[in-house]
Formats: structure tokens, sequence, C-alpha cells
């Protein structure tokens, strides 16, 4: 579902390289956490999975299609939502939602089907035809996610999405992630809460100071470490204390 080939990234003026060398393979099917410390690299690769950063080499496939040769393709298998959602002030939510449904060309009656399910889940039908800039921040984050949600992505990306949710649309969410996977096809998510990741995923990737430095199922990443009794917790700081951060 997801391919990423010997990526590298680094801003202009840095001294070293936000994201090097990765190489990851992503299952159709499965959830994909992606986790590091602050800075290790995680949004700068995300922002370049959905083509808000182009790389400074290497190749990237989403779904079959090759990002750089094809970007519309590519993005159009992908439903993003990033940890900051800057959506469209003076829209009232359901405009903002029929304009993200004309941009994937979702056809009307399955696009009122998926709309009834996810507002009334996120607890946002009320609210529809409010202007979103009215709107708190968790309230912002279901709308992105709705949206993201809405043309069925073979490949959903989300940048810390349980940020600003209340714990039952948390709860519903992780629901939501996993129906997605059951259809064959793919979350890939970074989180700094190891808990949620530990119990969702179904495998994870640790990068530190740009680099990948463990993926796996958690039973891989503790035969690994030969200690296989450690939580991720642990396995994260015994894989990450070491590295200073310097990516982005």
């Amino acid at each position: 579902m997801l391919q990423l080939h010997d990526v590298s990234k680094k801003y202009k003026g840095a001294d070293r390289f936000a994201v090097r060398d990765l190489d990851l393979q992503v299952r159709s099917g499965e959830i994909f956490g992606f986790l590091g410390p602050n800075g290790a690299g995680k949004t700068t690769t995300i922002k370049m999975i959905v083509g808000l950063l182009q790389a400074d080499r290497g190749r990237i496939v989403v779904n079959g299609h090759d990002l750089a040769k094809d970007p519309v393709k590519a993005k159009h298998s992908i439903g993003f939502v990033p940890d900051n959602p800057n959506l469209y002030g003076r829209l009232t939510g359901i405009e903002y939602l029929n304009l993200i449904g004309d941009v994937f060309g979702v056809d009307g009656p399955t696009r009122a089907r998926r709309l009834d399910y996810y507002l009334e889940m996120f607890q946002l039908t009320r609210a529809a035809g409010d202007l979103v800039q009215s709107y708190s921040h968790g309230m912002q984050q279901k709308l992105a996610l709705t949206g993201a949600l809405l043309h069925a992505p073979a490949l959903f990306i989300l940048d810390e999405p349980m940020v600003g949710l209340d714990p039952k649309s948390a709860h519903l969410f992780k629901e939501i992630m996993r129906e997605h996977v059951d259809k064959g096809n793919t979350v890939f998510f970074s989180t700094h809460i190891l808990e949620v990741a530990e119990k969702l995923c179904d495998r994870v990737g640790i990068i530190n100071q740009g680099q990948l430095i463990a993926c796996g199922t958690m039973d891989e990443l503790r035969q690994s470490s030969q200690k296989t009794d450690l939580s991720l917790e642990r396995l994260f700081l015994e894989l990450t204390e070491d590295g200073d951060n310097h990516g982005k």
C-alpha cells in the first residue's frame, strides 16, 4: 500500500538531514504506528508522503502510484489529517465537507450516507450549519477526520489523531480505524501515546534522528531486544535514549 525507498529530506540551512535513507513498507489491511521523539522526522516524513514536501531523493509509492510521476492518483488514494487542521473558517461545516466531497468526486447518495454516519458519530450534526471558525479545536479535529474519511481512502494518514478528541470520540475513532483496515485499507499514524499504539497497531516503526531504527510487530521488537516482557514504552525509551534528536 505504501512504499518509501531511500527517501531523504534536508531543510535549507540545516546541518543534518531531517529524514535520511528511509526505507519503509506498509501493507494493505494493517494499522501502522509511526513513532519517534520530538524532532525525529515523523511529520517531515508524513508531509512527504502526502505531497506537502518534496523529497530530496528517493521514491514514494502510494497504492501502486509513484507520487512524483502520478501525484493526482497517488493523492486520491490518501485521506490526511494533520496534527493541527487548517480548515476554511468562513465556510460552514457542511460546506467544507461538500467541498471535500466535490474534490474527491464522491457521488451524492454515497456522500449523504457517509456524512450522516460520521456527523452523528462525532456529534456534529447540529453544528454542521455553523461556521467552522466557531468550532472548538476538538470539533475542528472531528470535522477534519470526517472530511478525510469521506472518500473512503485506501491509505488513511494521521499526524497525532487523538489530540483534541474527547474520550468517547477517541474510542469511536479507534473503532473506525479498525473497521477501515478490515476492509483491506491501511491506516498510518503518528502518536506520542505509546499505550494506544501498543494496543491498536499491527506493526510500528520507530524513527530517531531521521532514520528508522526499528520496525515490526510487538513480538518482533521484543525478540530483537532479547527482552520478551517489555512494554512498547520501555522498548521505545531503550531504543531512543542514546540519540540526540536533530531531525525535524
